[in-house]
């Protein structure tokens, strides 16, 4: 005992145990990742879902019986999106067939627009209108290719759900899993994260709640926020090109809403098939004008308005500071990267506020 004691004292010991430990974690975590993931979603529904269950207990309203109505809207919400995802992703596939068509459409307008110009004086616009077109011609070949064939799978397999969900390990008993450990930890959230919480030492408690309310505030927060500002750029899109009569409105809108979970990507991806459809009708220019007008005036709003209102208790991020972390995240993971970049620097910042700002490193320097 007296020799363990003493090799327990050198610091190189108890770093290759430590490092040993973490290994073999890391090796048990890969074997194990299927059931570490279900639990990361159901735990992720379960906080999601907290703040309002407590709502509902202050009005008198049973945990039990609160779970119930959070797991029937719950319910409700994936089958609308079920309905909701078959019915646009036919309409991506018709507005996807419709635009190679329109390329043609697109130089009879620029023709038009390029000999007017002209006759104002102003030189070079036949180069500018022949990379117009072949950018035009890229997008949407490029957007055919890599959606095309996704929206071509997901309808064809609507009709084979009943075989799905007679399939024994399959993604609806995946989802089933995860729903049952959501509901278990609903009715018991706060027992849950005491048993989480007696995980750590003693000493550590009081500052893993400190990071875990964090967390809570940077992640948690910021995913709220943005699932409403989604849902808000969704429905005025859909509503706007609807009002204009642009063709797949409820399509377009989606793809903006869907998108726009990413900050600034969501209206890139949306405008430009907007923009492309309304060369179809009558008055074209007049249209484009409107559709530019749509999102202009949707991204006015959550700019001003929503986002700040929203997610400057949450982020609180220059918005120079939330463009280059997204940047950094598509290059270093893709678009998982540009989901988690936004998160994880107002993570960062707050890290930095409570724990780097006041202390003396900073203040007297190293």
């Amino acid at each position: 005992m007296n020799a363990f004691q003493y090799a327990w004292r050198h610091p190189w010991v108890r770093l290759a145990v430590f490092a040993l430990a973490a290994y073999l974690l890391y090796r048990l975590a890969g074997q194990v990742r299927s059931v570490l993931v279900n639990f990361t979603v159901a735990f992720l529904i379960a906080y999601l879902a907290n703040p309002l269950l407590n709502w509902l207990e202050r009005g008198r309203v049973k945990r039990g019986l609160g779970v119930f109505f959070v797991v029937l809207a719950f319910m409700a919400l994936l089958g609308l999106a079920g309905v909701l995802l078959a019915t646009v992703s036919a309409q991506l596939i018709t507005l996807l067939q419709k635009l190679p068509d329109q390329i043609g459409t697109l130089g009879d307008t620029l023709d038009r627009l390029t000999s007017w110009l002209s006759g104002l004086g102003i030189p070079g616009l036949g180069d500018t209108r022949a990379q117009l077109i072949e950018a035009a011609q890229k997008y949407v070949q490029n957007l055919g290719e890599n959606l095309m064939p996704i929206l071509q799978r997901g309808l064809s397999s609507t009709g084979s759900i009943l075989s799905g969900l007679l399939s024994i390990g399959g993604v609806v008993g995946q989802l089933l899993l995860i729903l049952l450990l959501s509901i278990y930890l609903m009715l018991d959230y706060s027992r849950v994260n005491a048993t989480l919480l007696g995980l750590f030492p003693r000493p550590w408690q009081p500052r893993v709640l400190e990071v875990s309310d964090l967390i809570g505030t940077a992640v948690g927060g910021y995913v709220r926020g943005q699932l409403v500002i989604a849902t808000f750029i969704g429905v005025v899109v859909w509503l706007g090109l609807s009002a204009i009569g642009i063709p797949s409105a409820a399509a377009i809108g989606f793809l903006a809403g869907a998108f726009n979970i990413v900050p600034y990507l969501g209206p890139i991806i949306g405008a430009l098939p907007a923009i492309l459809l309304a060369l179809t009708l009558p008055g074209a220019l007049i249209k484009i004008l409107l559709v530019i007008g749509v999102f202009v005036i949707a991204n006015q709003i959550e700019g001003n308005f929503l986002s700040p209102y929203i997610l400057s208790r949450t982020t609180d991020l220059h918005p120079v500071t939330v463009l280059v972390a997204i940047l950094v995240g598509v290059g270093l993971l893709g678009f998982t990267g540009a989901l988690l970049a936004v998160p994880t620097v107002a993570l960062g910042k707050l890290l930095m506020q409570r724990y780097y700002f006041p202390s003396r490193i900073y203040t007297e320097g190293p």
